[in-house]
């Protein structure tokens, strides 16, 4: 096997993961390649929050194996670790790698060569037992990609009644500071912006010794990295301290982007959930968040059609989200995860009033996003060029650039109209006498 191909599914935390066994291949003279159909390797890691999410791993299998039936293919990531042998029944499939042992590819990988492969050898085993932090280092933002992920966290230790990751993701564990730093100082050599990412991010540091916390992590990026940008990706409600949002707003080196998981704006369904906090602590946070930051993306993550949701329940959600400073949001149909609480509640929504449910509110995320692009309008904002002629601004909107960038540079660009995204002010050519 000389060449490799590397799709991860889901979220930032397995998009690093997806690049750190990249990484981890090519310094075994592996080539990485962009399409399936070129490699002898496939390497697929998947999702699991979603029933779609497996669906859709399933098919890419039956998609790969179809198209290029020489391939040994690889399936890893969070749907292997929670169901290792429904994969390693599907045809095609050579190995099945369960997060538990997904820093090992490369080694199982090569230990292949060197014995008769059979079908479907799985290695999984109780992630929840893990008390390390395990990921491959990541070096490269790798594919199109100018602002690589870097996962600094995993796992999660709470137990939301609808979310099956902390059972294949295990506890919470963070990477020691030293390995941050060194691999942000090592990316800033590269590229102008990194995403700092984990499934809990707000909880990095609290299992390691000592006492410092997310923010403090932050403070020592800053202090000894020439990093030029940093981006927070999701960080759950009550861990978006005064502290942090402080140091955010008041440090221009960090991203003005604030994702703060909603699920519900129903304190009834929230606490069915499980969720640790009601609508007016959050609601505090983002209260503080628009103070500091007027200009700052928020967004949040909301689930539709959560097991007894009733139409009230669903009314208070939209209302409450009409009422908050939000600039877009990622909006989930309710799916059934086998194993967690919520999947076996006797009283789940139908699928179509889930699914209607969710259309209303991208419909309101729409005109969340949209009002807010308009304020930008006649502003300079401070972006990051991506390698496709647009760039993303600190306070993450897409914006079509008038002059074509060199990618991966930090650019001031004055916003001049809007279509689907913001577009650069088009300067007028200057005509002869």
């Amino acid at each position: 096997m000389k060449r490799v191909f590397v799709q991860s599914f889901g979220c930032r935390a397995s998009q690093a993961d997806g690049a750190g066994i990249e990484s981890s291949l090519e310094e075994r003279g592996l080539e990485s390649v962009s399409h399936s159909g070129d490699a002898d390797l496939v390497i697929l890691n998947t999702c699991t929050v979603t029933s779609s999410a497996d669906s859709d791993a399933r098919q890419m299998v039956r998609r790969v194996h179809r198209e290029n039936p020489g391939a040994r293919i690889l399936v890893t990531g969070c749907f292997a670790q929670r169901a290792p042998e429904e994969i390693a029944a599907l045809e095609g499939v050579t190995w099945v790698v369960g997060n538990s042992h997904k820093t090992n590819i490369a080694d199982i990988v090569a230990g292949g060569a060197d014995h008769e492969d059979y079908h479907g050898q799985v290695f999984v085993s109780d992630i929840t037992k893990r008390q390390e932090f395990f990921s491959a280092p990541v070096v490269d933002a790798y594919g199109d990609r100018t602002r690589p992920n870097l996962k600094v966290q995993d796992g999660c230790s709470n137990k939301c009644s609808f979310c099956i990751i902390p059972s294949v993701r295990g506890r919470s564990r963070s990477a020691p500071v030293t390995s941050v730093i060194e691999q942000i100082r090592t990316l800033a050599a590269q590229y102008r912006e990194v995403v700092l990412s984990g499934i809990n991010l707000g909880r990095w540091g609290r299992d390691l010794s000592g006492e410092l916390r997310f923010p403090d992590l932050l403070r020592i990026a800053l202090s000894e990295t020439p990093v030029e940008r940093l981006r927070i990706s999701s960080v759950e409600p009550m861990d978006w301290s005064p502290d942090l949002l402080s140091l955010m707003a008041n440090e221009s080196r960090i991203a003005k982007h604030v994702h703060i998981p909603l699920q519900s704006g129903s304190d009834a369904v929230l606490k069915r959930m499980y969720r640790k906090y009601r609508t007016r602590h959050y609601e505090s946070r983002l209260e503080l968040a628009a103070k500091l930051m007027p200009d700052a993306a928020i967004g949040a993550d909301v689930m539709t059609g959560f097991p007894a949701e009733t139409d009230e329940e669903f009314i208070e959600t939209v209302r409450f989200i009409e009422d908050q400073p939000f600039t877009y949001l990622h909006v989930f149909t309710y799916s059934e995860r086998p194993g967690t609480p919520a999947a076996s509640s006797t009283d789940q929504v139908p699928v179509e009033v889930r699914r209607e449910r969710t259309r209303v509110l991208r419909d309101l995320s729409n005109r969340k996003l949209r009002a807010f692009q308009a304020r930008m309008l006649g502003r300079v904002l401070s972006a990051v060029t991506l390698n496709n002629h647009t760039a993303l601004s600190s306070n993450f909107l897409r914006i079509d650039l008038a002059t074509p960038r060199d990618p991966n540079r930090i650019v001031d660009v004055e916003i001049g109209s809007l279509d689907a995204n913001l577009k650069e002010r088009q300067l007028l050519p200057v005509l002869p006498n």
